[in-house]
């Protein structure tokens, strides 16, 4: 794993995408506080111009270094959580403006999974973390569903869980500054 995380840390450092496996569904990543990387997956993933994103943290404190305030409900949510669960928060810290949504607030989950969490520790970033198709293509549920389009098109390909199946996406939760709370996807 180190090999693998140390690979992954050598393309996201000159702003490249990985390919790489999360605790919900596989993802393509790129440094979430760099503009020019973040720009170069919205352009492979041919996204919507202010299509918000998802950040991966790696634990709670790097999570109150990038979101401005983050409410107490936010760590009762993720204590009882029974699988992953992304929060929208209403503001953020020295993430790229190309992450958030038009309304400037930001979608981030703290990583579960043991590599996501290491990478990312390692890295001392978030990471973005969009499925992992092309704009209109249906979601792929496992590594070997991934459009070839992908595997050629990213820097890195993470080699680690490729047989892995039966992942899904994670609840979305926002967070309203007025203590509203809105369930997004379930």
């Amino acid at each position: 794993m180190t090999e693998e995380i140390n690979k992954a840390i050598e393309v996201l450092q000159k702003g490249g995408l990985i390919l790489y496996p999360t605790d919900t569904l596989w993802a393509i990543g790129c440094d979430a506080t760099k503009d020019s990387a973040v720009q170069k997956l919205i352009t492979f993933l041919q996204r919507k111009p202010n299509d918000p994103m998802v950040c991966l943290v790696a634990h709670e404190g790097m999570l109150e270094k990038y979101v401005e305030k983050v409410p107490d409900l936010a760590y009762d949510i993720l204590d009882v959580a029974t699988r992953p669960t992304t929060i929208v928060y209403d503001s953020s810290n020295e993430i790229s403006l190309k992450v958030k949504a038009p309304d400037g607030s930001l979608a981030v989950r703290v990583a579960s999974d043991k590599f996501c969490q290491y990478l990312i520790n390692k890295f001392k970033k978030p990471l973005v973390a969009t499925i992992a198709k092309i704009e209109g293509n249906s979601t792929p549920k496992s590594f070997k569903e991934i459009d070839a389009a992908i595997l050629k098109g990213v820097d890195y390909v993470v080699n680690l869980q490729q047989e892995n199946e039966g992942s899904r996406a994670s609840t979305i939760i926002k967070l309203s500054g007025d203590h509203i709370v809105k369930v997004i996807r379930e």
